[in-house]
């Protein structure tokens, strides 16, 4: 079988890991173009690589040099080209997050249901890499097979995407409304709420407390404390920065069978603990005569190695769908969930109240037009920032 002739739209920081990756798997993916705004960019590309540029992404679809494309622009144009993409008849690998907001979000998956029903059957994928970390499939594991029994308690405290000041000024469209829509719920966070929602499902309410500027200067968010509560009845806490230095990583999950603890940073590796009630934690304290006893448990750790296989295992099981037609490690529209989290955490500090779910996309959006249309904040950038795409990974 020949290899899917595949283009990427947008050779920034990712977009060149993206054509990294499509070289090692030669044997399932040929680059036929790549496609940036920057002419400069994509000529330095198609030559390295050996194929067609771009500097107009509607040239590109038109051309049908390609039979799959990879989206990595600014967030803005993850649905423009998503939906020209689509119903060009093409596949599509997006990166996250699939949209800004959640109106465009499902402005998005509409396009692709548009496909479906026009007879066609694209694949249709994005990219949450951290999909593919052994401890969190672990974690999910756990939690779909019952063995936590029903969640109690979730509590996330995501602070270790620290970024400088020179990280913001790295683009032009960084960390502004009107370019990329949000700060760190958006862009690095949407991978956290994606797991988030991956392994314990939607909240039904969630109430936002987001820093605006509060570490940088910038005009968006970059702390985030946020509350949320399941349709169980279950609570939960998400804390996110990208001005805490040392950050922390800790997951921890209570559920009325024991609890699960991942955190980086302790022990030898990258443990992750599972301490397993012999009973249910709500039937021993409706029957216990003691009144200090607790439940009895026993506790086993797993050792695990690595992250999975990140980007590369994405784009690959995105090759394998089309070719062979195997189960996507991340459907698009899954993507809407980390949107509309991100989305409610913002809304609910800016207007004060807990946002109940499923969120107001409409209501949503205008709130964001209205930020676009009265912000006064000045952009710097510069080019002569060093930025390590792997660092940040």
């Amino acid at each position: 079988m020949d290899p899917i002739r595949i283009a990427v739209i947008g050779i920034g920081n990712i977009g060149t890991l993206h054509l990294a990756n499509i070289e090692k798997l030669s044997s399932k993916l040929h680059l036929t173009a790549v496609c940036d705004i920057i002419p400069e960019k994509a000529e330095r590309a198609a030559a390295r690589f050996g194929c067609a540029a771009y500097s107009e992404a509607d040239a590109l679809l038109k051309a049908h040099v390609c039979d799959a494309v990879i989206i990595s622009t600014p967030h803005y144009l993850h649905t423009t080209f998503g939906i020209a993409a689509l119903d060009a008849g093409y596949h599509v690998l997006v990166e996250k997050p699939i949209s800004v907001h959640k109106a465009d979000a499902e402005r998005l998956i509409a396009a692709y249901a548009c496909a479906r029903t026009r007879g066609e059957a694209p694949v249709f994928a994005a990219m949450f890499n951290q999909r593919t970390d052994l401890r969190y499939r672990k974690v999910r594991q756990l939690v779909q097979q019952g063995e936590l029994g029903a969640l109690m308690r979730v509590n996330w405290i995501i602070t270790n995407w620290f970024r400088t000041e020179a990280y913001y000024v790295s683009s032009d469209w960084r960390a502004t409304w009107a370019g990329e829509g949000g700060g760190v719920l958006l862009n690095q966070c949407v991978h956290n709420l994606d797991l988030l929602q991956w392994i314990c499902g939607m909240p039904s309410k969630v109430w936002g407390f987001c820093g605006i500027g509060k570490h940088h200067a910038i005009e968006v968010e970059d702390e985030v404390t946020a509350y949320l509560e399941y349709p169980n009845g279950a609570t939960g806490i998400f804390i996110t920065s990208t001005g805490e230095a040392p950050g922390t990583n800790r997951l921890e999950l209570h559920g009325e069978r024991g609890r699960v603890v991942l955190e980086d940073g302790l022990g030898p590796g990258r443990d992750l603990t599972f301490t397993r009630t012999e009973v249910s934690v709500p039937e021993f304290n409706r029957t216990s005569n003691s009144a200090y006893d607790q439940p009895p448990a026993w506790q086993v750790t797993f050792p695990i190695s690595g992250s999975g296989g990140q980007h590369a295992e994405v784009l690959e099981n995105f090759a394998d769908a089309i070719l062979n037609g195997v189960p996507l490690i991340a459907p698009a529209e899954e993507g809407l969930h980390s949107v509309e989290l991100a989305n409610a955490m913002l809304y609910s500090t800016l207007t004060g109240e807990a946002v109940t779910l499923p969120l107001d996309g409409a209501a949503f959006e205008r709130e964001l037009q209205r930020l676009i249309a009265t912000s006064s904040f000045v952009k710097i950038s510069r080019d002569d920032v060093h930025v390590d795409i792997q660092a940040s990974f």
